[in-house]
C-alpha cells in the first residue's frame, strides 16, 4: 500500500501511510479519553482522577480491554460511564471506520485516500469493496448491539428496574465489542463482580457470550455467512476461523469443567447447570473479552496457564477481539502436522498456503511472545512481591486485549502501570501494523540476486 501525500495549508506533503494514520488515530482517542476521565465530573466523589489511572482506563476501553484500576460503576459517575462506554464503541470500530461512515451518511464523497485508509481500518481483502463493508460494518454492530441489550432486558429488567435497562445496553455494548467492562456493581452489592453472580441465567450468560462470539469472529466472516445463501461456498479465511473458534470453545469447556469442577473455590459449589454456564462462559471470554464468570484468583495453576494460552491466541483478525489471532494459531498448528508427516507443504482444506503466510504467522507468534515475556519479565523485577504467573496472566490479557486479572492490576505502580498501558496499545495496533508491513515487504518483486543455501541443524 502507497504512503499517502496529504496537502496541508502550507502546501507542504506529508507522507502518511494509512498503517500510521490508523495508530495514530487510537493515540489521539487514548489521550482524548483519559483527559476527559481525569476531570472531577467523571468520578462519583467528584474530585480529579490520578491521570495515571484515567490513561490506564482509556486506554483499557479504547483498546478494548477490560482491565481496570477501579471497579467501573462504584468509582465513575454516570458521566464517567458513558464516556467509556464510547470509547469502547469507537475503539472497536474505529476513528476510520465511524469518519467513513458518517461521511457516506451525509452523502459526503469519501476520496481515493480515505478509502485506502478505510480499507486497513477495516482490514479487507478487497480496495472495490471498503464503502459498502464500511455501512455493513457499523450497521450491522448497532443492530447486534441492539437486539442483545433487548434480550438481557429480559432478565435485567425484571430483576433491577429501571437500571437494568441500562445494564442491559451497557453490557451488551461492552460485550460485542470484547471489551470486558462491566457495571454490575451497580446492582449487586460488590466489586469487580463482572458476570460471577448470573451463573444460574441462562439469558445472560449465553446472550453474553454470543455477542462475544459473534464480535470475535471478524467483519469478513459476518459478511461472508450473510452471502453464503447466494455464493453457496465459504472463503478459506472464514472456513479457518469457524474451525479454529469451534475447537478452542469445546475444548476450553471440557478444561475448565474437568479441572475445576471439584474446586470448592469456583466451580465446586454450582450445580451441575452452573458448572456448565460457567465452565463454556469462561471458555468464550478468555480468548477475547475480560468478563468472568468464576473468581479467576482461586483457580488451579494448570487452568491459569491454559488460560494464558487462549488470551494469546485470541480472535479472528478484523474483529473486536485481539491475541495473535486465531488463524495465525491455525497456521502454525498446521505447519507443525505437516512437519510431523514429513510434507513439504501446509495444506488446509486442499488448498496449499504460501510460505511467507507461513513465515509471516511465525513472525508475528514470535514477536508477541517476545513482547508478553519482556513485559512480564521487566514488571516481576519492579515489584519483586508480585507472582510471576499473576503478572505472565496480566501481562497476556494486556497483549490479547483480553482484560481478565488475577487481581494484579490495582497493585501496579506507577511504572508498571505504563508498561501495560503500552502492552494494550501495542496489542490492539501492533499485530495490525507488523502484518501490514509483513504483507508489504512480501508483495513487492523478488530480488534477483540468488543466495547459497546455508545448511543448519534444528531441533
Amino acid at each position: 500500500m502507497k504512503k499517502l501525500k496529504i496537502k496541508n495549508k502550507g502546501h507542504h506533503l506529508l507522507n502518511i501511510a494509512p498503517s500510521k494514520l490508523l495508530v495514530l488515530s487510537f493515540a489521539v482517542l487514548i489521550l482524548t479519553g483519559a483527559i476527559l476521565l481525569s476531570m472531577p465530573f467523571s468520578s462519583r466523589t467528584g474530585e480529579w482522577t490520578p491521570f495515571i489511572n484515567a490513561l490506564f482506563t482509556s486506554t483499557s476501553a479504547s483498546c478494548i480491554t477490560g482491565l481496570i484500576t477501579y471497579d467501573t460503576y462504584t468509582y465513575w459517575s454516570t458521566a464517567g460511564q458513558i464516556i467509556i462506554l464510547a470509547l469502547i464503541q469507537v475503539g472497536a470500530l474505529g476513528i476510520i471506520t465511524l469518519a467513513t461512515f458518517f461521511s457516506l451518511l451525509l452523502k459526503k464523497k469519501v476520496g481515493l485516500k480515505g478509502m485506502l485508509i478505510a480499507q486497513e481500518s477495516i482490514n479487507s481483502f478487497r480496495y472495490d469493496e471498503v464503502l459498502k463493508l464500511v455501512r455493513r460494518i457499523v450497521t450491522t454492530t448497532l443492530l447486534v448491539e441492539f437486539i442483545g441489550a433487548i434480550v438481557l432486558s429480559l432478565s435485567f429488567v425484571p430483576k433491577f428496574g429501571a437500571f437494568g435497562l441500562y445494564m442491559s445496553i451497557f453490557h451488551s455494548i461492552s460485550a460485542f465489542c470484547n471489551a470486558g467492562f462491566d457495571i454490575t456493581s451497580g446492582a449487586v452489592n460488590g466489586k469487580f463482580l463482572s458476570i460471577t453472580p448470573f451463573n444460574n441465567d441462562p439469558i445472560v450468560i449465553y446472550t453474553i457470550s454470543g455477542l462475544i462470539i459473534f464480535g470475535g469472529l471478524g467483519f469478513t466472516v459476518w459478511r461472508d455467512l450473510y452471502e453464503f445463501r447466494k455464493n453457496k461456498a465459504l472463503l478459506f479465511h472464514t472456513k479457518l476461523v469457524l474451525v479454529i473458534t469451534s475447537i478452542l470453545l469445546i475444548f476450553g469447556t471440557l478444561f475448565f469443567f474437568a479441572n475445576e469442577y471439584n474446586n470448592s473455590k469456583t466451580l465446586g459449589p454450582m450445580s451441575l447447570f452452573e458448572k456448565i454456564n460457567a465452565a463454556f462462559f469462561q471458555s468464550t471470554a478468555a480468548r477475547t473479552a475480560g468478563f468472568n464468570s468464576i473468581n479467576l484468583a482461586d483457580m488451579k495453576e494448570i487452568s491459569k496457564v491454559f488460560s494464558v494460552f487462549l488470551m494469546f491466541v485470541g480472535a479472528a483478525p478484523g474483529s473486536t477481539g485481539g491475541g495473535i489471532k486465531v488463524t495465525t494459531f491455525g497456521v502454525i498448528m498446521f505447519a507443525v502436522f505437516s512437519q510431523i508427516k514429513g510434507s513439504g507443504d501446509v495444506v488446509l482444506f486442499k488448498r496449499k498456503l504460501h510460505q511467507y503466510t507461513v513465515n509471516k504467522a511465525l513472525s508475528i507468534t514470535g514477536l508477541s511472545a517476545t513482547l508478553v515475556i519482556l513485559i512480564t519479565t521487566v514488571i516481576v523485577t519492579l515489584q519483586s512481591d508480585l507472582h510471576v504467573l499473576d503478572i505472565l496472566y496480566e501481562a497476556t490479557s494486556a497483549f490479547g486485549t483480553v482484560g481478565l486479572t488475577l487481581g494484579q492490576t490495582p497493585s501496579l505502580n506507577t511504572v508498571s502501570k505504563i508498561l501495560i498501558i503500552m502492552t494494550m496499545f501495542l496489542g490492539r495496533v501492533g499485530p495490525l501494523s507488523f502484518a501490514v508491513a509483513l504483507t508489504l515487504k512480501s508483495s513487492k518483486r523478488t530480488s534477483d540476486i540468488v543466495y547459497p543455501e546455508a545448511k543448519i541443524l534444528v531441533g
